[in-house]
């Protein structure tokens, strides 16, 4: 979306992991460190009057650490918003209070996906404590605890998200995957590795943010949002000006307004400062 002469952007959506936080190499999890840069940027868009928004794939325990490293505030001594679980969870901090959530049924997509890939894992989030799961994760790719459970009793009843993961697989195996089953009824979203996010029709981190905006009394032209991953792609086709970091994938990349800086170069910092220098 082309932005007028002058914009200001009155919310700041941001990504997390790959944009506010820097991947550690090789693994699935990134440094729980905010630089210094970006901090101070945050923190010049919070004195202007703006709105600083999170908006993850990660559940809502995963993202209450970040909102602290940040010393995220609202505005008039408002609690700050959160977009969680890829836009299926919002909730306002501190303390933590969800305001709305999506569930649906998992179970065919669930299961159509292992029929194909029978050694996958599956993570149901459980909100608070960290997640159920059919066998536990790679260390570090999942916050919170890990209750190991039976796979029909992950799925038996409405979920807002369930996590997909193959350590034997790659990402392209899994792009091709999701779209030759479908997966009816559900969203679906290719992580940065063999990593599939489902959640319900029509929720996405764009449809979790226009919520928000809403109750701000705002649109999406007010919105700036930042991300590098394909579950960003929603959110930054949607708001007034979506930028890509610089280590973006391709397809994410040919649907931003721009690309800035990468993770390792504070790149949101950058574009950032192009409106709250």
């Amino acid at each position: 979306m082309s932005t007028p002469e002058g914009w200001q952007p009155k919310i700041i959506a941001l990504d997390i992991d790959g944009t506010l936080l820097k991947w550690v190499e090789g693994a699935g999890m990134t440094h729980e460190q905010i630089e210094p840069a970006v901090y101070d940027a945050v923190h010049r868009v919070l004195d202007a009057g703006a709105h600083v928004v999170l908006a993850s794939g990660r559940s809502p325990h995963g993202m209450t650490p970040i909102a602290d490293l940040l010393d995220l505030r609202g505005q008039d001594g408002q609690r700050v918003w959160v977009v969680a679980s890829n836009g299926a969870v919002i909730f306002r901090y501190p303390p933590m209070d969800v305001v709305r959530e999506e569930t649906f049924d998992a179970g065919p997509a669930v299961r159509a996906v292992l029929e194909r890939q029978p050694n996958a894992i599956v993570a149901v989030e459980e909100r608070g404590i960290g997640y159920r799961v059919s066998t536990p994760f790679p260390d570090g790719e999942l916050s919170g605890d890990m209750i190991v459970t039976p796979i029909e009793d992950l799925v038996a009843g409405p979920v807002s998200r369930v996590i997909i993961r193959d350590p034997e697989s790659s990402a392209d195996e899994f792009v091709a995957l999701a779209a030759d089953l479908g997966l009816h009824g559900t969203n679906y979203v290719v992580g940065w590795t063999a990593w599939l996010d489902l959640s319900p029709v029509g929720v996405s981190k764009a449809s979790g943010l226009e919520y928000v905006a809403r109750e701000l009394g705002l649109t999406r032209a007010d919105v700036l949002a930042i991300g590098d991953g394909r579950n960003d792609i929603e959110m930054l086709q949607w708001a007034g000006r979506g930028v890509a970091m610089g280590q973006s994938v391709q397809e994410v990349i040919d649907v931003a307004d721009a690309v800035t800086g990468s993770v390792y170069e504070d790149g949101a910092a950058t574009e950032l400062d192009r409106y709250f220098a």
